[in-house]
């Protein structure tokens, strides 16, 4: 008894989460991955080291390490897309493999193969497959239902914009209206101005028969040319441009 006492393996120094099983939630038509918390709970630097019997199956990172004392490491095991059988159970298993760490830690294939079987500790896991059950299913449908409910709402919050379009257009007719009155003062002017030129034309044909240097003659040509009505032109159409340019921009 004493004999088999002193081949007795070391308990796992390590705190599992969780503890034996590592559970797997389909569907399965993609990568799904689970989390294996490893925590010491001792004083001393243990060195760690993950291995499965479906290791094709299977991408854990990382695989080994050293945790040290009082710490905690995560490792994440991603099981890869496959055909779920529900009548076929999973016979993949884990097992966490550790040892205490020795004073040197430079080369870990060197400290796991000169490690004394009495040493190791190991701890296994197995694996298992879950399908969505109906409630699952329903909290997803009605998630999916929500969201587009959530999506209106964002769409409500710029509603105020048609607001300042209605005082932009109020602003454009004003600018509109004002430009017809402009163009219609031009137009009065043109007429004005072209009646003066007629007229300046018959007093020309009038006075033609006149002396050239009477003070008469000299009057008439100075009323026939009065530049005038051509200058109010010139406002008109640049009070027209001001508001164009106004009204464009």
């Amino acid at each position: 008894m004493a004999a088999a006492g002193s081949l007795a393996k070391h308990e796992q120094i390590l705190v599992l989460d969780p503890p034996t099983d590592l559970k797997f939630k389909g569907p399965f038509t993609d990568v799904v991955t689970t989390n294996l918390k490893l925590r010491n709970p001792s004083d001393r630097k243990v060195c760690f080291k993950v291995k499965t019997t479906a290791p094709r199956r299977y991408c854990v990172r990382p695989n080994s390490g050293i945790i040290d004392p009082g710490s905690t490491v995560t490792v994440s095991v991603m099981l890869q897309p496959f055909d779920y059988d529900p009548n076929e159970k999973s016979k993949h298993k884990f097992m966490v493999q550790t040892i205490f760490a020795p004073p040197s830690t430079s080369d870990m294939e060197a400290v796991w193969k000169e490690a004394k079987p009495d040493d190791l500790m190991d701890s296994k896991l197995r694996c298992v497959f879950e399908m969505p059950n109906e409630n699952d299913k329903l909290n997803d449908v009605e998630a999916s239902k929500s969201a587009p409910v959530l999506n209106t709402s964002k769409q409500d919050g710029p509603m105020p914009k048609p607001h300042s379009v209605s005082l932009n257009d109020t602003e454009t007719r004003k600018l509109v209206e004002e430009c017809k009155r402009l163009q219609a003062d031009v137009m009065k002017l043109s007429d004005e101005n072209r009646h003066l030129r007629e007229e300046g034309l018959r007093l020309r044909k009038v006075t033609h028969s006149d002396k050239s240097g009477s003070p008469t003659a000299l009057a008439l040509r100075e009323n026939g040319s009065n530049p005038l009505p051509s200058l109010l032109v010139v406002i008109a159409a640049i009070f027209i441009g001001f508001f164009l340019g106004k009204f464009i921009l």
